[in-house]
C-alpha cells in the first residue's frame, strides 16, 4: 500500500507541475524536486515527460520556420531530448549536413563542425571532443539527432514551451554561413575525374559529375555522358558541344541520368531504350556572380556546374592565362564562356601571386575540370574570383529523386526552357492538358522560374473540355522560390484521375520584375533544335487567370509544365 500511495501522490505531483507551466529546458535535469522525503529520479520522470509530450502534435521552430509533427516525425527521447530527423537539418538550419556510412553525421555551419557517430555518447566540435545527452540513432529507418544537443554544438538557443509543446531553436552566430575556405575532396563528396578527350562534351561532364556529387557520400553513382549527349532531344553530336539548360531538360524529361556502364563513353553508339536509374526533380540556377550563393549551394548540396572561357583546350595546352605550377587559371577579357567545369570548393585566401594575370585581391574557386588527371593538381585546378566568366551560369542539382517516387511523367517540352513568353507583366498564368493513361493519382507538378524569388500557385482542373474549364480549378500548392531554376511540387493532397481523363495542370507565376515570366519550348531556328516536336502539347496562357487563349494562336511553341502521377487500382462503378 506504500508503494501505491507513494506512487499516486508522485503522479499528482507531476500533473501539478504541468499545470504550473513547468519549464522542461529550464530545469537541470537532476534538480527534481523532493516529497516527504522521497525524490523523484529521472528514470521515472524523463519517460512520463516524454510520454505527455509525445502524445500531442509537436512544433518545431527552427530560425523562425515552423515545422509540425503530422509532418515530419519528431519525438521526445527519454533524456527529454526533441529527436529531429537527419534528412531535415541541410535546409532547416541552411547547414552542411551528410551522413558516412549510415552511421557518421558531419554537421558543417560557419566556422563550426559537428561529428557524431551512431549510438555514441561523445560528438567532435571542431576536432575536440564533448559530451551530448542524446545519441545519434535510428528509429523505423531514419537517422534522427537530439535538436537540444546539436543546438549547443552550434551556438543556437533552444527552449521548449509546455503548453504549446513547441521547441525553438535560433540561431546565436551572426558570422558568415559558410567557411573561408571549403573543400569537397576533403570531405568525400567529390566525383572522379574525367576525360573528355577531343569530343565537346564538357557540358555533359560538369553536368554528371554535379550530380553524382550531389549524392555522396551516400552514393557513389557514375552517370553515361554518352547517353546525356546522343539520347537527348536535341539535333547535335558530341563534337558540337552544349550548355546547360541541355542537360537540365533531359535531366528534368526523365530522359536520363542512366549509368555509365550501361552506356560507355567514347564508343561512338549509345541506347536509347535505357531509362533513368535517378529522378532528378530540381535544379537551381544561381544568379551570375553571386559567389556566396554559389558557396552555400557547394556547402549545402555540392559541385556546382559553371562555365568559363577556357584559352587551353587539353591537359597539353599553354595559356598566359594558365600558370601550370601552381594550377591556377584566370582569364580577364570580353570573350564569352566556352567550357564547363564544377566548383567543389573555394579558398578566400588563395594567393594572387598564385595567378599569371596581376588582380587586385586574393581568392579562387576550387574547380573539377574534365582533361584526366594530368591537368592541374590530379584534375583539378583553381580560378580566380576575378576571371572575367567564372560564376556567370551556374546549376546545382538540388533534388534527385530515385526512379519509384512517381510512375508517370506528363509533358510537352523535352528540349526544356528555350525561351520565355509573357505579356510585358510579371505575372503569367499558363496550363498544360495532358489525357490519363489509366487509373492514377496526381501527385506533383513541375515548372520553370525563370527569375529569383518567384511566386507560384498551382492549381488542378478535372474533365477539361475547352477554356471555359479553367473556372473550375481546385487549388493545389502555393509558395515562393528563391532561385531560378527547375522545381517539382508536390501536393498535400492527390487528385484522382479517371482512365482516359483530360485534366489540365495550371500554374500562376509571378517573377519579380519580369516581362515574360513563363518558359516555352519552340524552334529558335538554331540546328540544335532542327525537328523540335511542337505538337505534342496543349497548352493556354492568360494576363489574369479569366480568359485563356492557346499558346499556338501567340506562338508557336511548348508551355514547360510537367505533371506526375502514381498509378492506383480502379473499378468500374456501375
Amino acid at each position: 500500500m506504500k508503494y501505491s500511495k507513494r506512487y499516486i501522490v508522485f503522479t499528482i505531483m507531476i500533473a501539478m507541475v504541468f499545470l504550473l507551466k513547468f519549464q522542461i529546458f529550464g530545469v537541470e535535469k537532476n534538480q527534481i524536486g523532493q516529497f516527504r522525503g522521497g525524490s523523484l529520479d529521472r528514470e521515472v520522470w524523463d519517460p512520463l515527460v516524454a510520454k505527455d509530450v509525445n502524445e500531442k502534435p509537436i512544433e518545431v521552430v527552427i530560425d523562425n520556420q515552423t515545422y509540425k509533427s503530422d509532418q515530419i516525425p519528431f519525438y521526445m527521447d527519454g533524456d527529454r531530448n526533441i529527436m529531429i530527423p537527419v534528412s531535415m537539418l541541410r535546409d532547416a538550419l541552411g547547414c552542411s549536413a551528410f551522413v558516412y556510412g549510415d552511421r557518421r553525421l558531419l554537421v558543417e555551419k560557419h566556422s563550426t563542425s559537428v561529428s557524431m557517430k551512431l549510438g555514441e555518447n561523445t560528438a567532435k566540435k571542431n576536432g575536440e571532443k564533448e559530451k551530448i545527452v542524446s545519441p545519434l540513432t535510428k528509429e523505423d529507418g531514419r537517422l534522427y539527432v537530439s535538436l537540444n544537443d546539436l543546438s549547443r554544438l552550434l551556438n543556437y538557443s533552444c527552449s521548449f514551451d509546455v503548453e504549446k509543446n513547441t521547441v525553438t531553436a535560433s540561431d546565436t552566430d551572426t558570422s558568415a554561413l559558410v567557411p573561408a575556405r571549403y573543400d569537397l575532396r576533403e570531405r568525400g563528396r567529390v566525383s572522379q575525374i574525367y576525360n573528355q578527350g577531343n569530343y565537346g562534351t564538357c557540358w555533359a561532364f560538369a553536368a554528371t559529375s554535379a550530380l553524382e556529387s550531389s549524392l555522396r557520400p551516400k552514393e557513389e553513382d557514375y552517370f553515361s555522358v554518352d547517353h546525356m549527349t546522343m539520347s537527348n532531344s536535341f539535333h547535335a553530336n558530341q563534337f558540337d558541344g552544349g550548355e546547360y539548360t541541355m542537360g537540365m531538360a533531359y535531366l528534368a524529361a526523365w530522359q536520363g541520368p542512366v549509368n555509365e556502364e550501361d552506356d560507355p563513353y567514347g564508343d561512338g553508339k549509345t541506347n536509347n531504350a535505357l531509362s533513368a536509374v535517378k529522378h532528378v526533380q530540381q535544379m537551381q540556377i544561381i544568379d551570375g556572380k553571386d559567389y556566396e550563393g554559389i558557396k552555400e549551394a557547394v556547402f549545402q548540396y555540392g559541385g556546382v556546374q559553371t562555365s568559363l572561357y577556357s584559352t587551353i583546350r587539353s591537359s597539353q595546352g599553354n595559356s598566359d592565362y594558365y600558370n601550370a605550377d601552381t594550377a591556377a587559371y584566370c582569364y580577364i577579357g570580353t570573350q564569352k564562356p566556352n567550357h564547363d567545369v564544377v566548383i567543389i570548393g573555394w579558398d578566400d585566401n588563395y594567393p594572387r601571386s598564385n595567378f599569371n594575370t596581376p588582380l587586385e585581391g586574393d581568392g579562387a574557386f576550387i574547380c573539377q575540370n574534365s582533361w584526366g588527371e594530368d591537368f592541374g593538381e590530379d584534375g583539378i585546378f583553381y580560378v580566380s574570383y576575378y576571371d572575367t566568366n567564372i560564376g556567370t551560369h551556374n546549376v546545382v542539382y538540388t533534388r534527385v529523386d530515385d526512379a519509384n517516387n512517381y510512375d508517370n511523367i506528363y509533358q510537352s517540352d523535352l528540349c526544356g526552357w528555350v525561351g520565355k513568353m509573357g505579356y510585358d507583366s510579371e505575372q503569367i498564368y499558363g496550363a498544360n492538358v495532358y489525357k490519363a493513361n489509366g487509373a492514377e493519382e496526381l501527385a506533383a507538378a513541375a515548372f520553370y522560374a525563370t527569375g529569383p524569388n518567384t511566386e507560384y500557385e498551382i492549381y488542378v482542373v478535372h474533365d477539361f473540355e475547352n477554356e471555359v474549364s479553367f473556372s473550375e480549378r481546385e487549388k493545389a500548392a502555393s509558395g515562393v522560390v528563391k532561385c531560378a531554376g527547375y522545381y517539382t511540387v508536390d501536393f498535400d493532397e492527390t487528385f484522382d484521375l479517371q482512365p482516359g481523363e483530360r485534366y489540365a495542370v495550371m500554374v500562376r507565376l509571378k517573377t519579380p520584375g519580369a516581362k515574360h515570366p513563363m518558359a516555352i519550348e519552340y524552334d529558335t531556328g538554331d540546328k540544335i533544335l532542327e525537328g523540335v516536336n511542337l505538337d505534342d502539347g496543349e497548352g493556354y496562357i492568360s494576363l489574369n487567370g479569366k480568359k485563356f487563349m492557346n499558346v499556338k494562336d501567340k506562338k508557336d511553341c511548348n508551355l514547360c509544365i510537367k505533371a506526375f502521377t502514381r498509378n492506383k487500382e480502379w473499378t468500374k462503378e456501375y
